[in-house]
């Protein structure tokens, strides 16, 4: 298991963590070329040059419509959510340069690298781990697997704190709940361990939840203060004043996380303000974000089948965990102190470079002793037409929390006469109507026969791969041919975009 090829990151929504195995098979971050653990997740576009990390969010305060930040919860959808430079940007292109940064810091103490595992929350549906895949591809890398941030959590949490061996194998079943709230996204997962098997039970997140959205309270708290002092100066008017409000917030919040109180200097257009928050404050208005992993938490406990009292183990993942209120909030569910033992920052990268080792250590023909169970994060369905009603009508495939890999396949009708195609629409998420439902797709037969009958029977069939990667097929089976299929996107980078950018990027790149 021990080689330097063997790297995990954790690609973060406002920091970014790789790590390696050293000589002795242990997972070790990788510093960047600033010397820090993690590498805020923050791209500067500056005229001839691009800036990751530390550097762009210095510059990025001066010139914030420059910056690109959290581009990860924009991942699989078709632009960033801002124009950086009046140009629209995938977000995949803006995350490839995080990797491509982590990826030379990581070289230029490692050697060659060319490979990686990528961690992924769990609750990431399928366009944004295909967008993460896209992403670590335009940044040279293969990406050998995606792997579920909580998942090498557990792993890492259970190597390093004993309840797993060297090897990974519990020493006895272990029922751990994994509560990940990050910066800019929100995971917990339920997973079960009996020797070298890690099954994940069940999962539930919101990738709209994060240490951000408490930055973003903070921001009120801040304006208000300063706004008491200056009525008619609201810094959070101005670009500038915000991007500079959000970084005081975000070190206040910290800051909380340690004392009771704490004041900061503020000065915006000329006029300065000394604003004190205090942790009870704060806490009160940001009631409403802990309750919603409150309550995400308790329901995938549900989904599990498992009481509090069948839970061996809970452990704490992520930057924004910190929090008091959080260890707070969790001991009285629970009945139980979180363990916060490992780095909340370093524990994600460190899982996915001992998972890389296992996939490594696989390919070059040793045996792979230690097997990864998932479950699907959302349902997995075919949008149809019901016929008695006319109404738009989501056939389920693969229901979520079912155990990876899966395959399910069903039959429907072709609508009409002498249809000379057919079109399987594939949703995740949503409504029995398809409501709310993400579009992953649609697999196209195409060139039928005339004469085909209305109600002619059509096959489709899911395979649901361990990494999260769906594929789709359709096939008739009374035709006495196979028919031609692809897959059309309904978003996310075709390969002819991610060909482009690639050679985009090769030449506008520079290492930080």
């Amino acid at each position: 298991m021990a080689t330097p090829l063997a790297i995990g990151i954790d690609l973060g929504t406002t920091f970014s963590v790789i790590a390696h195995l050293d000589a002795n098979g242990h997972p070790k971050t990788i510093t960047n070329s600033e010397g820090d653990l993690t590498t805020p997740s923050a791209v500067f576009f500056d005229d001839d040059n691009v800036v990751v990390g530390k550097e762009a969010l210095k510059a990025g305060a001066i010139e914030p419509e420059r910056l690109a930040q959290f581009a990860k919860r924009d991942m699989g959808e078709a632009v960033f959510s801002k124009p950086i430079n009046g140009e629209e940007l995938p977000p995949e292109v803006i995350q490839s340069y995080v990797l491509a940064k982590l990826k030379a810091d990581a070289e230029s103490k490692l050697g060659p690298i060319d490979k990686a595992v990528i961690t992924v929350p769990a609750y990431f549906n399928e366009p944004r781990r295909k967008a993460t895949q896209d992403a670590g591809q335009l940044a040279g890398l293969e990406v050998i697997d995606i792997i579920n941030e909580p998942t090498a959590a557990a792993i890492a949490f259970g190597v390093e704190s004993g309840f797993l061996n060297a090897n990974g194998e519990s020493i006895k079943t272990e029922r751990i709940v994994i509560y990940d709230l990050g910066g800019g996204t929100f995971d917990v997962t339920v997973m079960e361990i009996d020797g070298q098997n890690y099954r994940v039970k069940a999962t539930g997140g919101d990738v709209y939840l994060g240490g951000i959205d408490w930055d973003y309270r903070m921001v009120e708290l801040l304006a208000q203060q300063f706004m008491h002092k200056h009525p008619n100066l609201d810094p959070r008017e101005d670009a500038v004043g915000m991007q500079r409000l959000l970084r005081e917030a975000e070190d206040a919040k910290r800051s909380l996380s340690a004392r009771e109180s704490v004041t900061v200097m503020f000065e915006h257009h000329g006029q300065g303000a000394r604003v004190t928050v205090n942790r009870v404050d704060f806490e009160h208005v940001t009631a409403d974000l802990l309750e919603r992993t409150r309550f995400t938490t308790n329901s995938v406990l549900r989904d599990a089948g498992f009481e509090w009292s069948d839970v061996t183990r809970l452990l704490l993942v992520g930057g924004s965990s910190r929090m008091p209120m959080v260890s707070r909030m969790l001991t009285k569910l629970s009945d139980r102190a979180p363990d916060a033992s490992l780095s909340l920052d370093e524990a994600v990268a460190h899982g996915a470079a001992i998972y890389a080792g296992i996939r490594l250590a696989a390919g070059a023909g040793q045996p792979q002793q230690t097997t990864i169970q998932n479950v699907n994060s959302h349902n997995l369905s075919v949008l149809g037409v019901e016929a008695a009603t006319g109404r738009p009508r989501a056939h389920v495939m693969i229901p979520r929390n079912t155990a990876l890999p899966a395959k399910s396949r069903s039959q429907f009708k072709t609508q009409k006469p002498d249809q000379r195609s057919v079109v399987v629409q594939v949703v995740e998420g949503g409504d029995a109507s398809g409501n709310n439902s993400t579009s992953i797709g649609r697999c196209v037969v195409r060139d039928l026969p005339r004469g085909l009958p209305q109600g002619s029977p059509v096959e489709v069939t899911f395979r649901y791969a361990s990494n999260g990667r769906l594929t789709v097929k359709a096939r008739l089976p009374s035709l006495d041919r196979e028919a031609t299929l692809a897959i059309e996107r309904d978003s996310g980078m075709t390969d002819e975009a991610i060909q482009d950018w690639g050679q985009k990027l090769k030449s506008k790149r520079r290492k930080n």
